[in-house]
């Protein structure tokens, strides 16, 4: 994206980004281009995530959030980095925070990376702790519940590897093979805390940045805290902070500039500023 067709605002806060170190922070809004929906961003239904605490209930809850994720996570897999992943990985900041759980972060390269609320792509079992990948519980799930792919082909696909579905009835979900425990995605789910190492070690960088440097917000609407407190952080040490994102955010108030636009035209825009 030229900067001769960003407006006025987006010009300035690529002025402020461009010889500063940065700490990087992204959300659902960065992965739209590759195909993978948001919760918040502006047209998205409203959607209602399974909650930790729903997760842990039963078997019924279990059942459902396997279900859906078996199909989800049957698509979400094809996706690759699209050029704002890419151009974050060549910015090379000195953190990046990502809220997103796809992998493609690490897929593009980045190498200085926390990503918060975890991989999709791992399994943990709630009982032993023991972790698998995902395409290991993918063959399992195949293997327990032959044709349900091919059956809910039509089933509309939703963030963070899920589908729009119902009817879960009689689908088998597998049991740890270490101790016969839950299975549950290596995600912090809503309702769920986000190990405390994994804060820490974003406040340190958030915080080494001073006034000299930014925090650089991309596709993330910050509704929740996980994302916010970084934003509040820097906001209250006299970081600049610039945030990207087609619709408003809790974080704007906080900001030293907003810009409504696309994170891959922004990002990619920002790199070219950043390589002149």
């Amino acid at each position: 994206m030229s900067s001769a067709v960003l407006d006025p605002t987006a010009l300035d806060a690529l002025a402020l980004l461009a010889d500063r170190p940065l700490v990087v922070l992204t959300g659902a809004g960065l992965s739209t281009d590759s195909g993978i929906p948001d919760y918040r961003g502006p047209g998205s239904p409203a959607r209602r995530p399974m909650t930790y605490q729903e997760f842990v209930s039963g078997p019924a809850a279990q059942q459902r959030y396997w279900a859906r994720s078996h199909l989800g996570w049957s698509r979400m897999r094809g996706a690759e980095p699209n050029p704002g992943h890419a151009a974050v990985a060549a910015l090379d900041p000195e953190l990046l925070i990502t809220q997103n759980v796809d992998g493609l972060h690490e897929a593009a390269g980045t190498r200085r990376m926390v990503a918060l609320h975890g991989r999709i792509a791992d399994v943990v079992c709630l009982g032993c702790r023991r972790t698998t990948s995902r395409a290991s519980m993918q063959a399992r799930l195949e293997d327990a519940n032959p044709g349900w792919l091919t059956a809910h082909v039509d089933a509309a696909t939703r963030p963070d590897g899920d589908v729009d579905l119902e009817d879960t009835d009689g689908f088998v979900v597998p049991v740890c093979e270490e101790c016969g425990g839950v299975l549950k995605p290596d995600v912090v789910f809503f309702g769920e805390n986000v190990p405390p190492p994994r804060v820490a070690r974003c406040y340190e960088a958030v915080e080494a940045l001073g006034t000299d440097g930014a925090l650089l917000v991309a596709g993330s609407s910050l509704t929740v805290m996980s994302g916010l407190r970084f934003v509040k952080r820097a906001a209250a040490l006299g970081t600049p902070v610039v945030i990207v994102n087609r619709g408003e955010t809790r974080g704007d108030p906080l900001a030293t500039y907003t810009v409504h636009a696309g994170c891959s035209d922004f990002l990619t825009a920002l790199l070219a500023a950043r390589t002149r």
